[in-house]
């Protein structure tokens, strides 16, 4: 039977667990409103700081053994993962770009079936936590939930490819911040697989959907998302650390601001300038075992704008 699930535990020395201010930094500007129509760059996008601790199938794996990887020529996975890690707390301790994949555990029974809600994400993880099959590592770990094809959670294509969150004590016995990511393939590729599957309005439009690295659109697509949503995890792991607006319940974060942009001159539907193989593939950063992928940008609180290490200018 195809696994349903699969939780992964990447270890992240250094999750700053720093204690909350009282008050926050004071804000200027009171609202974030339209600032995502200036896709690329813009000094009005204001990121802001809310005081709390920051986390310092075989393409899945590599992608997230490749984080730490030095040895991939550029642009390299690590290279992206570097914008992630030049964010701090209130500390000056910045994320750490020491990733090491620590554990994995499976469900291959779909012991909750193939309908989950968004608390059975977490059940996922209290079971194999219960079970002893991923620790319990609420210092340094950030979590990865990764459900199969055919498996369908609460608001999937619908309103999120993914989302990450953190656990709650009732449920699993700790605070561990977390990430779900779906397989989007045969059910809304089209949505979550972009820029490899098109929604028909682009289509008709005259786009064309890119060729995915691992030959595979619902696996690479995946790629892409956990991509945005664990360097969304590792900087705003219980959801007061770094994000844009004033609403912690729908923050804007660092990878929701580059949404679309894998290269330079990205946005507006147009996923930017992109390397392409000797078999139409395309791609943008190295990986190990000479994987490559195709990741969106970040955005860089020094630069103020969507960076990414295959930049052409």
């Amino acid at each position: 039977m195809a696994l349903a699930a699969a939780a992964v535990l990447l270890l992240i020395p250094g999750l700053l667990l720093t204690a909350m201010a009282a008050t926050p930094y004071p804000h200027g500007d009171p609202l974030l409103g339209a600032s995502k129509r200036y896709e690329g760059s813009s000094d009005l996008v204001d990121l802001r700081y809310h005081m709390g601790p920051v986390l310092s199938a075989a393409p899945l794996r590599d992608f997230l053994l490749s984080l730490s990887d030095p040895s991939p020529p550029p642009p390299s996975v690590a290279a992206w993962w570097a914008t992630a890690a030049l964010y701090a707390d209130q500390t000056l301790a910045n994320v750490t770009r020491r990733v090491a994949l620590a554990a994995e555990a499976a469900d291959a029974s779909a012991s909750l079936g193939r309908s989950l809600s968004r608390l059975d994400i977490q059940r996922v993880l209290a079971a194999a936590v219960a079970a002893g099959r991923l620790p319990a590592d609420a210092r340094g770990g950030a979590y990865l939930v990764l459900t199969a094809p055919g498996v369908g959670v609460q608001d999937f294509c619908r309103a999120v490819c993914g989302f990450h969150y953190f656990t709650f004590p009732s449920l699993v016995g700790h605070t561990l911040p977390y990430a779900w990511v779906g397989h989007s393939g045969g059910r809304c590729a089209d949505v979550c697989a972009y820029p490899f599957a098109l929604p028909a309005y682009m289509s008709r439009g005259g786009m064309a959907a890119l060729r995915p690295p691992n030959g595979d659109a619902g696996v690479d697509g995946m790629v892409s998302v956990i991509a945005h949503e664990l360097a969304e995890l590792a900087t705003n792991p219980l959801v007061n650390a770094w994000y844009a607006g004033e609403d912690p319940t729908a923050p804007t974060e660092i990878a929701d601001l580059c949404e679309g942009v894998y290269g330079t001159g990205g946005g507006g539907g147009y996923a930017g300038r992109v390397a392409v193989d000797a078999q139409g593939r395309s791609w943008n950063v190295n990986g190990r075992s000479g994987r490559k992928f195709l990741v969106q940008w970040l955005w860089s609180p020094e630069a103020k704008a969507c960076v990414g290490p295959n930049a052409s200018d």
